[in-house]
C-alpha cells in the first residue's frame, strides 16, 4: 500500500493540491495536528466567543494558521492541565504546594518549575540543571546581564546585530546606561551589508568579532533572526568568540522548538527565549533560560572560607537552596545550575500551561520536528517561486536565506511596495493567518507539530491571488482616469494642470 501511494505521487504534479495531500499522507508527524485547537475560519471572523447555531450540521473549515513564529497555538490538552492546577488550588489550598495526586499529571506547586526545566532541556540540547523556566525573555535578558556583562576601562563594548528585536535594543542599552557608559560608545553594530539581501553572513560576524575583540565584553546575537528568518551558525560564532576570550549570549526567541540546538555541546555561555511562539504556552507565556554548567558552579568550600563561590548575579529567595529555602536564614546559597538564576516564585498557572506544551514534545523529538520544518518550508518556497500563470514577475520576493541550514520554518516574503496592507486585508478575509512587519513585510511559518502540507498548498494558492489582485488594483489606479477620488489621490490634480 505504501508502495503504490509513493508511485502515485511520483505521478502527480508536484504543483497540485493532490500531491500536497499526498505528502501529507506520509507526513510521520501528522497525528499530532490532531493535539492542537486551529481556529475555525469564523472563529476568526465571529466578534463572539460563545459558539454561534449553524444551519450546516458539518464541521467548520479551519483556518489556515501559518503564524506559529508569532503565537503558537493552543494545546488541546491545555485546558485539561490548567484546570487540574485550579481543581488542587481550589480543594488543597497552600497544601498544593507538597501534595501530589494520583489522579493529576502536574507535580506539587513547588516542583512544576522543576518538571518544566526537565522537559525543557531536551528541546534546547541542555542538561536539566543548565535549564529555568522562569519570569519573561526581557527580564532574563536583564538577569543574566547582570551577571555576565562585566565591563571594564579597557573591555566595555557589546558587539550586536543592528536589526535586533527592539527589546532586546532597550535592555542592552540600559545595561550600558547602567554602567555609566555610553551606548553610542559601547555599542558595535553588525548590519546587513548588502540591504538587498537583509542577512548577515558569518564572515562578517566573525570579521567584527576580529575587529573589536581588544575592546569588548560581550557578544549577543539572535539564533533566528524575527524579520527575516536567518538562522545564525551558533556553534561556529560561539567558538570564534571563545577563542578571543569573549562570552557570548543568544536570544533563542525564534529557535526555541523551532530548530535543533545543542547549547551545552555547542558551549554557549547564557541564552533566553520566550516559550509562546513555538512551544505553544500561550499569550505572553513564561520564559526560559540556559546556563552553561561551568558557569552554573557552586563551591561550597569557598563559601565556607568567606569567599563568594559563586558567579556574581541579582539573587531572589527562589534561587536559592531548595532545603534551607523556608528556613528564613539571611545567607544565600544558590541552586547549583541555571535555576540558582531564579528570583521570585514562579507563576505555576504559567509553568502548567508551558507543561502541557511540552507533554506533546516529549512524545517526539526536536530530530523529526526539524525534518519535517526543513521539508514543508523547502515545499513553501518551490510554490511561492513558481513564475506567474501571465508570466510578469512575481510581485514579492523571499529574503530569508534559501539553504535550508540557514533558516528555521520562517519565510520572510518582501511584497512590492503598496501592497501589504491589501494583501493582508484580503487574506484575513479568507481565513489565512500570518503576520507583517512594516512597510512591506510578510512572515510566514509552517509550525511542523500542527500545520499541514495542504496549508501550505492553500496558502500559497490564495497569497498568490490576493497579490495579483491587490497589484492589479493599485496599477488600475495609477493609470487610471485622474478623476478617481475626485482626483486627489497622489496629488492627481496635478495632471489636470
Amino acid at each position: 500500500m505504501a508502495q503504490s501511494k509513493s508511485k502515485s505521487l511520483m505521478n502527480t504534479d508536484v504543483h497540485s493540491r493532490e500531491y500536497a495531500e499526498g505528502l501529507d499522507r506520509k507526513d510521520p508527524l501528522r497525528h499530532f495536528r490532531n493535539e492542537f485547537l486551529i481556529p475555525t475560519k469564523a472563529d476568526l471572523k465571529s466578534r463572539t466567543l460563545a459558539t454561534s447555531p449553524r444551519q450546516d450540521p458539518g464541521p467548520e473549515e479551519p483556518s489556515i494558521y501559518l503564524c506559529g513564529n508569532s503565537l503558537g497555538l493552543q494545546p488541546r490538552r491545555t485546558t485539561e492541565r490548567i484546570q487540574s492546577h485550579l481543581t488542587t488550588w481550589a480543594k488543597k489550598g497552600v497544601f498544593g504546594h507538597f501534595v501530589e495526586h494520583q489522579d493529576s499529571a502536574l507535580p506539587p506547586f513547588l516542583h512544576v518549575d522543576d518538571a518544566a526545566a526537565k522537559k525543557m532541556a531536551p528541546i534546547m540540547g541542555a542538561s536539566e540543571s543548565e535549564v529555568a523556566v522562569m519570569e519573561t525573555l526581557t527580564a532574563n535578558i536583564h538577569l543574566l546581564m547582570s551577571s555576565f556583562y562585566q565591563p571594564t576601562k579597557e573591555k566595555y563594548k557589546i558587539i550586536m546585530e543592528g536589526k535586533a528585536f527592539p527589546s532586546d535594543r532597550y535592555a542592552i542599552e540600559s545595561q550600558i546606561r547602567h554602567h555609566g557608559l555610553d551606548p553610542k560608545d559601547a555599542i558595535i553594530l553588525l548590519d546587513p551589508i548588502d540591504p538587498l539581501t537583509s542577512v548577515v553572513s558569518i564572515s562578517q560576524v566573525l570579521a567584527t568579532i576580529d575587529k573589536y575583540a581588544s575592546s569588548t565584553a560581550l557578544v549577543w546575537l539572535p539564533g533566528v533572526q524575527y524579520y527575516t528568518g536567518q538562522y545564525w551558525d551558533i556553534k561556529t560564532i560561539t567558538a570564534y568568540a571563545h577563542s578571543k576570550g569573549l562570552p557570548i549570549g543568544w536570544d533563542l526567541a525564534h529557535a526555541a522548538g523551532n530548530v535543533e540546538l545543542q547549547l551545552h555541546d555547542w558551549d554557549v555561555d547564557f541564552a533566553v527565549w520566550c516559550s509562546y511562539k513555538y512551544l505553544n504556552s500561550g499569550p505572553g507565556g513564561i520564559g526560559a533560560l540556559f546556563v552553561h554548567e561551568k558557569h552554573g558552579k557552586v563551591d561550597l568550600e569557598a563559601i565556607d572560607q568567606g569567599k563568594a563561590g559563586y558567579r556574581p548575579r541579582l539573587s531572589g529567595w527562589w534561587g536559592g537552596d531548595k532545603a534551607t529555602r523556608f528556613s528564613m536564614g539571611n545567607n544565600f546559597l544558590p541552586i547549583p545550575g541555571a535555576a540558582g538564576f531564579q528570583v521570585g516564585n514562579p507563576s505555576a498557572l504559567a509553568l502548567t500551561a508551558v507543561l502541557a506544551s511540552l507533554e506533546v514534545f516529549a512524545e517526539t523529538d526536536m530530530k523529526a520536528i526539524r525534518a519535517k520544518s526543513i521539508d514543508i518550508t523547502n515545499y513553501l518556497e518551490k510554490l511561492l517561486l513558481q513564475p506567474s500563470s501571465h508570466g510578469s514577475p512575481n510581485p514579492y520576493r523571499i529574503i530569508t536565506p534559501s539553504k535550508p541550514e540557514e533558516r528555521g520554518a520562517q519565510l520572510s516574503v518582501l511584497l512590492d511596495e503598496g501592497l501589504l496592507d491589501g494583501v493582508m486585508a484580503e487574506l484575513e478575509n479568507l481565513g489565512v493567518v500570518v503576520d507583517e512587519r512594516k512597510p512591506d513585510v510578510v512572515r510566514v511559518a509552517p509550525a511542523p507539530l500542527y500545520n499541514s502540507y495542504t496549508d501550505v498548498w492553500d496558502f500559497v494558492r490564495i497569497f498568490r491571488e490576493a497579490c495579483e489582485k491587490v497589484k492589479a488594483t493599485r496599477d488600475a489606479g495609477a493609470n487610471g482616469s485622474v478623476m478617481a477620488n475626485g482626483g486627489k489621490e497622489e496629488k492627481r490634480w496635478g495632471l489636470i494642470k
